[in-house]
């Protein structure tokens, strides 16, 4: 009786471990991060709810909607940053279906790995469903973008491989989009 207790007793502890998907970091909450499958790998984002509620929210909407599902990486600039998620145009001209979001700024520094909302202009309050992802240091950004994310585990091995241009010829893509926790 006392070992079928502690078996019990180990796979209810063992279940979360059980419920994220193989290969997914330590620590990062599965209902606040992406698992973005492309042409080169997969990269995690883990979405910083705690600073841009509503940026987030906005995109594992979007994530549960498949509208990134097929999104080229449009813009992608060696040493600054890779940008997607037009999935309306995948030009970097479109939107969502969803109103513009409000800025949330942050004292989060942009540096390797840092997700940042695009938005339109010089429209603070414009950010969509764009967002990118930064490859060094790009201070000037600060207080200036949303920051909704950062990628975490190998990720960054990802977005190096991705193909380099403004616009991009041939680029990579988003194949599939999910928030972890959705992963079966």
């Amino acid at each position: 009786m006392l070992r079928l207790l502690a078996i019990a007793l180990a796979l209810v502890c063992a279940a979360p471990a059980f419920a994220q998907p193989k290969g997914f970091p330590a620590g990062v909450d599965p209902q606040n991060a992406l698992i973005i499958d492309t042409t080169q790998g997969q990269i995690i984002v883990k979405l910083r709810t705690d600073i841009a509620p509503q940026h987030a929210a906005r995109l594992k909407q979007l994530a549960r909607d498949k509208f990134y599902d097929g999104v080229p990486f449009h813009r992608v600039i060696a040493g600054f940053m890779a940008q997607t998620g037009d999935g309306q145009n995948g030009n970097g001209t479109g939107n969502s279906k969803y109103p513009d979001l409000k800025a949330e700024f942050s004292n989060v520094a942009f540096k390797r790995g840092i997700v940042g909302m695009a938005r339109k202009g010089n429209s603070n309050d414009s950010a969509n469903s764009q967002f990118f992802i930064v490859y060094g240091d790009a201070s000037f950004l600060n207080g200036q973008y949303t920051v909704i994310g950062e990628v975490v585990g190998n990720g960054m091995d990802v977005v190096d491989k991705l193909k380099k241009g403004e616009p991009v010829s041939n680029p990579d893509k988003m194949l599939k989009v999910q928030v972890a926790a959705d992963v079966k």
